[in-house]
């Protein structure tokens, strides 16, 4: 039987048992454990200095004078420069390894971060940010197309949320840790500490990653690259899961952008270093993605994208509260029904494309990172016009697109397996 997911596309059986001479990786099998630990500090590292400015935004406001809106594209340029260039990279992976790509990648984003904290204006610290945000790019469609090629396929969902948990934890810390060390020292000290951390995980991470055992070279000429791409945008299932990543990612960009300034404001008043603090409850998030794979095997994908959708908008509704304790339980819904929802999309992705998965899985990463450009810039907009019930409205608006989605690809399940029906004596 094939397992639930949001369309009537192509569906990954997982019936035939895997052969025990199969050499890819396990849970408690040797390199298993390095695998997932060297790819949990890249998303700590990734996640880490693609976020470095959000906590600071009202601080990096004041510096240069200018507005929460303009503020935001030290987010939005990062997020941006990812999305344009993950496809690109992914294209390198295919050719020149997966390792060697994100190793290059670590490195020449590690470098820009020493630079951002000299930044002499907000144009040259946006300017910069696109560049880290580019070089950042080779992560994580690499990550993904490395593990569904070195994991065994029942696997793969687990090993990709401890990916995205590590997405988490580098956000949290990145955005705790600046939090304080701006209030003692500015915001040009905290992103230079976030830059020296991210080089010991670059370094952790070249040194743990296991040598990729099944990885096949691939082309890089453009005209297999389009078709390639072509291939998977005509791939209905594909396309509804990368629609779903922008859209959850359009609530979790607006609403982390914007959340400091609210927090500034009366009647919280909350200082730099506990505004910092908030961003603890992405724990949240390293437990929900890390058991998504948990998830879908009891409710299935489209039963989990419907809890992750629903514990979001939830939360978005919550945190309307003039309330302290209900800000923060609303944050904690909002962080755990993104990060399930986007573990469960994500993963889907890899399964779902048998070739060309670098490519599928930046596709994926392209769509989530403009919805997370878009929810930066728009949400800190509707914030502006609106107050924190504009960025809410902008983030239920967007859980609304999911739903629908969903609901549109189990109805197109649904017509697909009544097609596939054998034809009865009657023709019913």
């Amino acid at each position: 039987m094939p397992s639930a997911d949001t369309g009537a596309s192509t569906v990954v059986a997982a019936t035939t048992p895997v052969p025990d001479s199969d050499s890819r990786l396990t849970p408690g099998g040797p390199g298993y454990r390095r695998m997932s630990f060297a790819l949990f500090l890249a998303g700590v590292a990734t996640f880490a200095l693609l976020y470095s400015t959000q906590a600071l935004l009202p601080l990096i406001s004041s510096g240069f004078a200018v507005s929460a809106s303009a503020a935001s594209w030290t987010v939005a340029a990062a997020t941006g420069g990812l999305a344009l260039f993950v496809l690109p990279m992914s294209a390198l992976s295919e050719r020149f390894g997966r390792r060697t790509v994100m190793t290059a990648s670590l490195v020449v984003a590690v470098s820009l971060g020493v630079l951002v904290p000299f930044a002499p204006s907000l144009g040259a610290l946006v300017a910069l940010r696109f560049l880290q945000g580019a070089a950042l790019a080779g992560l994580p469609a690499s990550a993904t197309a490395y593990l569904a090629e070195e994991v065994r396929p029942k696997a793969l969902v687990t090993a990709i949320g401890l990916f995205v948990a590590g997405n988490s934890v580098g956000g949290m810390s990145g955005r705790v840790i600046t939090g304080w060390v701006a209030q003692e020292w500015g915001w040009r000290v905290a992103v230079g500490v976030i830059g020296v951390i991210a080089v010991g995980c670059a370094v952790a991470f070249r040194l743990l990653l296991p040598a990729p055992q099944h990885f096949t070279p691939g082309s890089l000429r453009p005209r297999v690259l389009a078709r390639t791409v072509r291939d998977h945008l005509a791939n209905p299932l594909l396309c509804r899961l990368y629609a779903i990543g922008a859209l959850f990612m359009t609530v979790f960009g607006g609403v982390y952008t914007v959340i400091g300034y609210r927090l500034t404001e009366a009647p919280f008043s909350l200082p730099q270093g506990i505004i910092g603090s908030i961003f603890l409850v992405y724990l949240v998030g390293t437990v929900s993605a890390s058991t998504a794979g948990r998830l879908v095997g009891r409710l299935g994908r489209r039963g989990a994208l419907y809890l992750a959708g629903g514990t979001t908008a939830a939360g978005l509704v919550v945190s309307l509260a003039d309330s302290l304790p209900l800000v923060l339980l609303g944050l904690v819904l909002i962080t755990a029904g993104f990060f399930a929802g986007h573990a469960v999309a994500s993963s889907a992705v890899s399964k779902t494309a048998t070739t060309g998965r670098a490519q599928a899985s930046a596709l994926y990463q392209s769509a989530y990172y403009i919805g997370s450009s878009t929810g930066s810039t728009v949400g800190a907009m509707a914030f502006h016009a609106g107050g924190w019930a504009g960025t809410v409205g902008v983030g239920v608006l967007a859980v609304a697109g999911v739903v629908t989605i969903t609901v549109l690809g189990s109805r197109a399940a649904r017509v697909e397996r009544r097609g596939l029906a054998p034809i009865g004596p009657s023709g019913a």
